[in-house]
């Protein structure tokens, strides 16, 4: 930026000329002040960039929004009145401090006295400067979850659907996608919010004991049953019940369970007292509960009560323009409550951060902030701030290796055509393309 580009007219600067700012500097805080340096103008980079909405500081001095320690000391607008160029610390609203590149013009009057100005601070970090740009995630939150994807943003509008209705609900997707925070989601949509949610793993228990733990059991019905039971249907009463993992549930469990769903009663373990069953019935899993019918292994009426409205999480890898959003989420998380604080990454290492296949989601992605936070010794993470997978070739996603990718979009073409039964509109959405590319796609692979 060249000395002098911001030498500007205050008494002629309006809205014509802040959006040209805006076109010019997406990415930047832009903002201009009055006479009395109270903000009239906050950018949207502004709010993105430091946390601050226009809404809390217009009419607010400016140090309320920038927090910048050099003008604590001194205005430098007010002082030299035009500024190019200038390295300032600002801090975040959530406290961590920021580096900026700071420009500036004062408008002064016939008499010498200061009428306002307009600044813009540039993010330091010119080669990589996402790391720096702590987005303003509220609009992107939701119950949990966090993502501008626009297949995510589909399911969560499916959600506030379906969760004023009682129809039972099927979130499919891998590990750490966030299926869980999904039926929550529903629950706490739903008219039910005010009763139990429940939730249980049918992946972590026996046969036995998960029955026991679904339906109760009463003293007596087998050797270690020396008191009464309560089971997850009776305490989600009025509620809603999530089975987690419901394709390993037993095929003799299954038909018991296809009994609530469509009688609305079930039995204890050991006793022959029928009890109603008043809950909303949520399942999840990371399999395709079509391919274990065809293999024998889950009932196809129970798939089909389960199934009534499908739900399908995409993974992270399928989402990559998410990661810098939950990166820069967790990190501002941890500002909150660690003692060691990083508020800055490497590009080196978000480089690495963005090309990596995540199989673990969300969920792996949450834990390597806990991790690099534990282990840097400064607040940058840097690539030996990494987790050692990180460091393996083997993890890197090879985006020159066109004949892998070939191979594995053919895969996730005929995945989504299965799940979607051959509903060409829901593979497309479920795909996140268009059905015309998804028609284009079906001829190139021959599917």
């Amino acid at each position: 930026m060249k000395q002098g580009i911001l030498t500007i007219n205050m008494s002629n600067f309006d809205n014509k000329h802040l959006q040209k700012l805006n076109s010019l500097f997406p990415s930047a805080v832009i903002f201009t002040v009055d006479s009395n340096r109270r903000i009239r103008y906050w950018s949207d980079g502004a709010e993105a960039l430091l946390g601050f909405s226009a809404k809390e500081l217009i009419g607010e001095n400016c140090l309320t929004g920038n927090r910048c320690q050099q003008c604590m000391e001194s205005c430098s607008i007010s002082k030299f009145g035009h500024v190019d160029n200038m390295d300032v610390t600002l801090y975040h609203k959530q406290g961590y401090p920021l580096q900026f590149s700071k420009y500036a013009t004062a408008a002064i009057n016939e008499q010498g006295e200061f009428e306002g100005g307009v600044e813009i601070l540039l993010p330091l970090n010119k080669d990589f400067p996402s790391s720096l740009q702590l987005s303003n995630t509220k609009k992107y939150y939701f119950h949990g979850l966090i993502s501008n994807d626009s297949v995510m943003q589909e399911v969560f509008q499916l959600v506030k659907r379906v969760a004023q209705t009682d129809v039972n609900v099927l979130v499919r997707g891998e590990s750490g996608t966030g299926k869980e925070l999904i039926a929550r989601a529903i629950h706490e949509e739903s008219l039910r919010s005010d009763k139990p949610f429940m939730a249980l793993n049918c992946a972590s228990l026996s046969a036995s004991l998960l029955e026991s733990e679904l339906f109760g059991h009463v003293k007596g019905a087998f050797t270690d049953a020396i008191r009464d039971h309560q089971g997850l249907i009776s305490r989600a009463e009025g509620g809603t019940l999530l089975l987690d993992e419901v394709a390993e549930i037993p095929l003799d469990l299954q038909a018991k369970l296809l009994r609530v769903i469509q009688e609305r009663e079930y039995s204890p373990v050991g006793s022959n007292k029928v009890i109603k069953a008043n809950i909303r019935l949520l399942a999840a899993t990371h399999q395709s509960l079509r391919k274990l019918v065809h293999e024998g292994r889950f009932r196809e009426d129970l798939m089909y009560r389960l199934r009534v409205v499908p739900l399908f999480l995409p993974p992270l890898r399928e989402r990559k323009s998410d990661i810098t959003l939950l990166l820069n989420y967790f990190i501002s998380e941890l500002q909150l409550s660690a003692s060691r604080k990083i508020n800055d990454i490497h590009p080196d290492a978000m480089r690495r951060l963005l090309n990596y296949e995540w199989p673990g989601n969300v969920r792996e992605l949450r834990n390597v902030v806990e991790y690099a936070n534990a282990v840097s010794r400064t607040s940058t993470m840097t690539l030996k701030d990494l987790p050692p997978e990180f460091l393996e070739n083997k993890h890197q996603t090879n985006m020159n290796n066109d004949s892998s990718i070939s191979e594995n979009e053919n895969k996730k073409i005929k995945q989504a055509l299965m799940e979607s039964e051959g509903d060409l509109a829901l593979a497309a959405k479920i795909l996140g393309i268009g059905r015309t590319t998804l028609w284009r796609k079906r001829k190139k692979y021959k599917i």
